[in-house]
């Protein structure tokens, strides 16, 4: 009977002591970038991601592709809702996606994507002209 009490409080304490699994929670991107296409397009630009724990993390982002594309974009005050997030840092990486464009002068954008488990939904309202097909990889860094 000793044996199986101090089995009992062995478990017990390691059980306190063992991280709690994470809820997922929401995130939010904010960002501005700028790019072109002829063929091969790619855009960059600076942003912030927050999570509803209080965590921010200071990104850069890129989004590189090919296809039947041409034209020049700027997307100001953009906006992205993560999905399916742990830790924020589970929003670093490369979200793959497909997207069909047309726009003049200022134009909306809504893309989604994803990088893993996570999924990413993006909207702004852009400035300049672009036409076609890519086939984008969209990564956020760490700035």
């Amino acid at each position: 009977m000793h044996k199986t009490l101090i089995g009992t409080s062995l478990a017990l304490a390691l059980f306190a002591l063992a991280p709690a699994a994470q809820a997922a929670q929401t995130c939010k991107l904010s960002f501005n970038m700028s790019g072109w296409s002829v063929f091969y397009k790619t855009a960059s630009g600076t942003g912030t991601v927050t999570c509803s724990d209080g965590s921010r993390l200071a990104v850069k982002i890129s989004a590189k592709g090919g296809g039947l594309t041409v034209g020049k974009t700027k997307i100001q005050n953009g906006t992205g809702e993560f999905a399916r997030v742990n830790n924020i840092r589970d929003v670093l990486g490369s979200y793959a996606s497909v997207e069909a464009h047309a726009g003049a002068e200022k134009a909306a954008h809504a893309q989604a994507m994803t990088n893993g488990d996570v999924s990413l939904a993006l909207a702004g309202k852009g400035q300049g002209w672009d036409l076609g097909v890519a086939f984008t990889k969209f990564t956020i860094e760490a700035r």
